[in-house]
């Protein structure tokens, strides 16, 4: 199997699935929309067998550079050979109808052999299609699915693949498109490359400029911006973890996950970056996934959701695929959607209140947050699995018992700024003990510094996060305190774990890379502690560890550079766009300032 790295992959999208584009000029991975459903190509689980599209040039070949088209998710890569050089366009059309991904060589210069290897292979490389040669290329059927590939060129069966060689000269263009349908309607038009090619363009344009991100971290701001985008399932307004499953935590290893769903612990940090930079049309989309999604019982609330507000998502293991160089096992699926993670809670409140505080909260909010505090009332002082999905023993997490504070905070904040009802007194209460509750158990005067656990002595990254939602000022000695252990006992390399894995027990063995969101809040907690040389040069730091098309996964290796884990991954774009803001307006990340990030251009 040929050696790989995450970074390896470009995203491309139409806003009900997406596409994995490697530097080697093949498509390793695409879900039938939608994100969360089986995958067309899953080469990026196993090797080529297991589907794949790939359009590069005959023989010797180098990829010269790779970029996207301006404020797109148009994915341009070029090649040099020594008969001449190439380009290969691909994209995915915004359209209801059908689901089209199309890949456009052009000549530009000389004269450039080519060749095209098509392997179509359905629930996740298990299912060879029946295929049959059309006019215009291929018509492949396995049960619901039914793809058609049309295109300029000849094509060819060979070894259960479809192929073609081709050549394509200086001026000369050469479009493929492979549509998918479901297989028991009417076949669709295949989209006019070329006018979809202008189509595509136009709307990511518009869709860009009305972006308010400015100053020195415009660009960075922007591609994590159209990155979320593409991460959207349009017809719900739902933003998924990741378009992947299974890209490793840990090379080889078994910290494998199915991303391909809704956190609820994304709500706040997804609505901060999109109101910060004047998308409110997709702020208010997510807001009513999150409100359709944990309609019903408190009682029955889940960390996360598929793409459609679904809850059963029973987790399984593909035992056909090999795994991203050879990490098993590949999972779909997560059965961390049965966890209590109580954080939960607070995340979805304070996420509510700050709709309510810039785009409105929906009609039924109100009602729902207090049938949800209602029932925390009753929970919030049980151990629980905490932040990071810890598959031990429950246990009293710090970040936990915060984000319980959290959510009666943000309650008694809406009920005296805009007058709603519910037991103030009773709540003011709550929130003093779980604040004395915390403070008693959650810090440690020893170590000068908060811990992951209750009578622990780890440390975990998720106590940046103290200052950030306002439970301490961010210049308070313990949060200085707490700064300063991590920096000293928990990074490397200047990057944060988010916890050391070998002293959790959080029932895997192996470890992982440092968590690429958490080193984003660190540059949060330095500027509150007004440290901002530091936070700049370590903002700066983590920006050079994007790809060469401005992606990021959700870890960092860095003994071996590469990025890990599942790509792209939206937690990391909405830390790096909310640290910017911080950067940019130059100030501390409190309950005061977190919603009035900068919003007006330069």
């Amino acid at each position: 199997m040929t050696q790989r790295r995450v970074e390896d992959y470009a995203l491309i999208g139409d806003l009900h699935t997406g596409a994995m584009v490697s530097v080697t000029g093949s498509v390793d991975w695409l879900c039938l929309p939608r994100f969360d459903s089986a995958a067309c190509f899953a080469a990026m689980l196993d090797d080529e067998d297991a589907g794949r599209w790939r359009i590069a040039p005959r023989g010797a070949g180098r990829c010269t550079r790779r970029r996207y088209r301006g404020d797109t998710l148009i994915l341009e890569t070029e090649w040099e050979t020594a008969h001449g050089e190439v380009r290969v366009t691909d994209f995915m059309p915004v359209r209801d109808s059908a689901a089209d991904l199309v890949r456009i060589v052009e000549g530009l210069s000389g004269s450039v052999p080519m060749e095209m290897d098509l392997a179509l292979r359905f629930d996740y490389g298990h299912v060879v299609p029946w295929v049959t040669a059309t006019p215009e290329g291929i018509h492949a059927v396995a049960g619901p699915d039914a793809v058609l590939l049309t295109s300029d060129i000849g094509v060819r069966g060979e070894d259960l693949r479809t192929r073609s060689e081709f050549t394509v000269a200086a001026g000369e263009r050469v479009a493929l498109v492979l549509t998918w349908y479901p297989s028991h309607e009417p076949q669709p038009t295949p989209a006019d490359a070329w006018e979809a090619l202008q189509e595509t363009e136009l709307f990511w344009s518009r869709w860009s400029d009305r972006s308010t991100a400015y100053g020195p971290y415009r660009d960075a701001i922007q591609r994590s911006l159209i990155t979320l985008k593409g991460l959207t399932y349009l017809p719900t307004g739902g933003v998924v973890a990741a378009p992947t499953t299974s890209l490793p935590e840990q090379p080889g290893g078994p910290r494998n996950w199915d991303y391909r769903f809704c956190w609820l612990r994304d709500a706040t940090l997804a609505l901060q970056s999109l109101i910060a930079a004047g998308y409110t049309e997709e702020a208010r989309a997510w807001r009513d996934w999150l409100l359709r999604s944990v309609a019903g019982d408190p009682a029955q609330l889940q960390i996360m959701y598929g793409l459609d507000g679904r809850r059963r998502m029973p987790e399984e293991s593909l035992d056909w695929l090999a795994g991203f160089d050879g990490a098993t096992p590949v999972r779909v699926g997560n059965a961390a959607a049965d966890q209590l993670q109580l954080d939960v809670w607070g995340e979805l409140l304070d996420g509510l209140a700050l709709t309510r505080s810039t785009i409105g909260a929906g009609d039924d909010a109100w009602a729902v947050q207090c049938a949800l505090l209602e029932h925390l009332e009753t929970i919030w002082d049980q151990p629980d699995n905490g932040l990071w999905e810890m598959r031990g023993p429950r246990r009293h997490f710090t970040h936990s018992k915060l984000m319980c504070w959290v959510a009666v905070d943000r309650m008694i904040q809406g009920a005296q700024q805009f007058g709603l009802p519910g037991p103030l007194r009773s709540w003011e209460r709550l929130r003093a003990r779980i604040r004395r509750d915390i403070l008693d158990n959650g810090f440690d005067p020893e170590l000068n510094s908060f811990v992951q656990s209750y009578g622990s002595k780890q440390l975990d990254a998720s106590l940046l996060l103290v200052p950030r939602v306002g439970f301490l000022p961010p210049d308070d000695p313990r949060v200085i305190g707490t700064i300063e252990a991590i920096q000293r006992d928990l990074t490397e390399g200047g990057f944060v774990l988010r916890y050391r894995p070998d002293d959790s027990d959080d029932g895997l063995p192996g470890t992982e890379g440092v968590f690429l969101a958490c080193s984003f809040w660190l540059v949060d907690a330095l500027v509150g502690a007004g440290r901002r040389d530091d936070a700049e040069e370590l903002f700066t730091r983590l920006l050079a560890l994007r790809n060469d098309v401005g992606l990021l996964s959700e870890e960092w290796d860095v003994h071996g550079s590469r990025q890990l884990g599942n790509m792209p991954q939206a937690y990391s774009h909405f830390a790096l766009i909310r640290s910017a803001f911080h950067l940019l307006s130059g100030v501390a990340s409190t309950t005061e300032d977190r919603i009035e990030l900068p919003t007006q251009k330069e």
